[in-house]
């Protein structure tokens, strides 16, 4: 390591040690697996939003055994609302991988890690780095913006020669002694001073900063190339039975993958036709207006438009993926946001 290197490493370290972050429930035990549990969380996702779900999440599911012999149902309850479900089923096929192949253990190899279900190279290295010590470079969101404010990384780290040039500047600055009190300190110093709105005057890295020297910080990284931000819709019904709710799961990839949700529709299709062929039931609709909802996914913008109905006799349900639910246990059930604010409006 070079000696600017170093310094750019002691001066962050120095920093985190004073104003660091050190109480965050996953560092305290920081074992491999209360890091691993942390680092799928925190993907796209605040800290302060984590630290509830991850609570609950290891107050459940103790250790890679509990979460591996766990039904995955059980599992998207306790995720249902975090986001990116796909997380959450990886991390349930993770952990039955590492109790089949590698006695639930963690790997002590970077590859090994990377091999696993739902982990990249800096997911890896920082689950290694963080609950072992290894002396692995990391790069997630925060840590980019760092690196490409200090030294200037023009362009957007998306695009494949931004993102070789960042890693080749995070191994350079990684020190080999401390490096996990190193990089939760980059991931600090990303999360809490080198912001979109940076506070160039309290961090560390100020000398030696080109985008600070440059006056334009704002201006790295670079932007994803902006693009219209399409706009579905879908219609979805909420059937009732003699105070059940007929919930359908969802196919397990694709959005809410997994999760159980409300029957979905095409607009302008006969209902109760629909649900005839679909679901082998009759029902009968309620006109009782409900108002749609729009929520926001991360490349789109989904209106969902709700309609009410009853069953009418008794049927065998056709489609099986589809359950009736008592409404008590709709809480258990692991709903999509949307569709549970869509329940609480006819209560």
């Amino acid at each position: 390591m070079l000696a600017d290197e170093e310094d750019f490493a002691h001066r962050v370290l120095a920093w985190y040690d004073v104003h660091g972050r050190h109480d965050l429930p996953w560092q305290n035990p920081a074992s491999t697996y209360r890091v691993w549990i942390s680092e799928i969380m925190l993907q796209q996702t605040q800290v302060t939003t984590v630290i509830p779900y991850f609570e609950r999440f290891v107050a459940r599911f103790a250790d890679v055994s509990e979460l591996a012999k766990a039904d995955l149902d059980e599992v998207l309850s306790l995720w249902a609302g975090l986001g990116y479900y796909a997380r959450a089923r990886n991390l349930h096929r993770c952990a039955q991988v590492l109790e089949l192949d590698h006695g639930g253990e963690f790997p002590h190899s970077l590859d090994a890690v990377c091999a696993l279900p739902g982990i990249g190279r800096s997911t890896a290295a920082a689950i290694l780095s963080l609950s072992r010590n290894a002396p692995l470079a990391i790069l997630d969101g925060n840590v980019k913006r760092v690196l490409a404010r200090y030294h200037a990384v023009q362009g957007w780290p998306g695009q494949a020669s931004v993102m070789r040039r960042l890693w080749q500047l995070s191994d350079a600055h990684t020190p080999s002694s401390r490096t996990g009190a190193y990089n939760q300190a980059m991931m600090d110093l990303g999360a809490t001073l080198c912001q979109r709105q940076p506070d160039c005057p309290r961090c560390p890295l100020q000398n030696g900063c080109q985008a600070r020297a440059h006056g334009n910080p704002r201006d790295y990284p670079g932007r994803k190339p902006r693009r219209a931000k399409p706009t579905r819709e879908t219609h979805v019904i909420i059937i009732e039975q003699a105070d059940q709710i007929l919930l359908q799961r969802r196919p397990p990839s694709g959005i809410w993958g997994g999760l159980w949700s409300l029957p979905e529709c095409k607009g302008g299709e006969d209902m109760m036709v629909w649900a005839k062929r679909q679901l082998g039931i009759e029902i009968q609709l309620i006109e009782d207006r409900m108002t749609p909802i729009r929520h926001e996914f991360t490349h789109f913008t989904l209106t969902i438009k709700p309609l009410r109905a009853r069953c009418i006799g008794s049927h065998q349900l056709q489609d099986t993926e589809c359950q009736w639910h008592d409404p008590e246990r709709l809480a258990a059930a692991g709903l999509p946001a949307p569709i549970r604010t869509l329940l609480n409006q006819q209560e």
